[in-house]
């Protein structure tokens, strides 16, 4: 549901949310069906306390300002952490999703980090494809 012409502004909005909680917004892209962020986080915030505030108040935006022709609900979220060395190498895979998956779906690379990652996981709660 999330296209070319509002992208950006989406980016900025959850980007100014990170800010807000005074974490700091490395890299941010979308898809249609799903969006990545790269961000240093400070420690004492909960991930989970953080995306229900990034998922809740951008949800709220879109849906406010009718940004789509329904209502937008973002399904879930997965995070994964790494080291400082790997920050070019991740922000630019980021900056790059439109050629990365070109080459391969989001639930083919979303399978691909749980499993790399070592997370056991059941089908029926993975993420659906956009219909």
């Amino acid at each position: 549901m999330i296209t070319a012409d509002w992208k950006e502004r989406l980016h900025k909005y959850i980007t100014g949310i990170l800010q807000n909680h005074k974490h700091k917004m490395i890299a941010i892209n979308s898809m249609p069906d799903h969006l990545h962020m790269f961000f240093g986080m400070r420690p004492d915030q909960s991930l989970s306390d953080l995306m229900r505030i990034v998922k809740g108040d951008s949800s709220e935006w879109i849906n406010a300002n009718k940004i789509t022709s329904s209502v937008f609900r973002w399904q879930g979220y997965g995070a994964f952490s790494y080291d400082k060395a790997a920050l070019p190498s991740v922000a630019t895979y980021i900056e790059n999703q439109e050629i990365h998956h070109q080459k391969k779906s989001f639930l083919e690379e979303y399978k691909e980090f749980l499993n790399t990652f070592g997370v056991e996981y059941d089908e029926k709660y993975i993420f659906k494809q956009l219909e």
